[in-house]
């Protein structure tokens, strides 16, 4: 006796559906984790093309002790160097200046308050 071409139809059917089911978990995966490397890059870029240099900050001296607001190539550069703030606060030398309420305030006038290390 031959099976009826409807009997094999259901389980071939369903045998499609548990394969594009698979298939489309498997895209959503590798989406999933092409969307985590490209972040994870673009954090490891961002964060390697900081060099940490202190006189980057020169623009910000103005601001720092006379009280007049920053300019906005002091706040790009305190932005730019955030990644480093701690390293200077950390340096004996430059703690004095980077601590200094006035440069807490410009900082803070630039959106880049300075971390608590």
């Amino acid at each position: 006796m031959e099976p009826s071409t409807h009997s094999l139809l259901l389980p071939l059917s369903l045998l499609s559906l548990y394969t594009l089911s698979v298939r489309a978990k498997m895209k959503v995966s590798y989406i999933a984790v092409c969307a985590v490397l490209v972040l994870l890059l673009a954090e490891a870029h961002i964060t390697a093309a900081v060099t940490c240099s202190p006189t980057e900050l020169s623009s910000c001296v103005g601001a720092i002790t006379s009280s007049t607001p920053p300019s906005k190539l002091c706040c790009s550069k305190i932005k730019e160097q955030k990644p480093c703030l701690c390293q200077y606060l950390k340096n004996p030398n430059l703690r004095k200046f980077v601590n200094s309420p006035n440069a807490r305030k410009v900082a803070s006038a630039c959106g880049t308050p300075i971390p608590k290390c």
